[in-house]
């Protein structure tokens, strides 16, 4: 099942940090099979900070996406990223396809 990495990114100060993090990032995620799903493009806000920006990375499955965010090459870039701007980031395994909203319920039960 795939692995995500999914970021809320508000008050971007859109400077030569955040540029380089965004010129850098697409090799760190090459080896790990990574892609962007949600990035840019028509976003509408209709709960939370008003500049949110949703993000979300694709990956084969969810050691991937661990491997990837723990990577020396990601690791490094990281701070251009988390000290120009406030975020929110996870790390999510996909549900499946025969995932029910009710199933998070036998979860917590066990």
């Amino acid at each position: 099942m795939p692995g995500y990495a999914i970021a809320q990114l508000y008050d971007v100060d859109l400077n030569a940090e955040i540029v380089e993090y965004l010129e850098r990032i697409d090799s760190t995620l090459a080896p790990f099979g990574g892609k962007f799903i949600v990035h840019g493009g028509a976003q509408q806000v209709i709960e939370g900070p008003a500049s949110a920006v949703a993000i979300v990375i694709e990956f084969p499955d969810y050691q991937a996406v661990q491997d990837w965010h723990q990577s020396a090459a990601y690791q490094a870039i990281l701070p251009l990223r988390t000290e120009n701007c406030s975020s929110i980031a996870v790390l999510a395994q996909d549900c499946g396809k025969d995932h029910v909203a009710t199933d998070v319920l036998k979860e917590a039960a066990s």
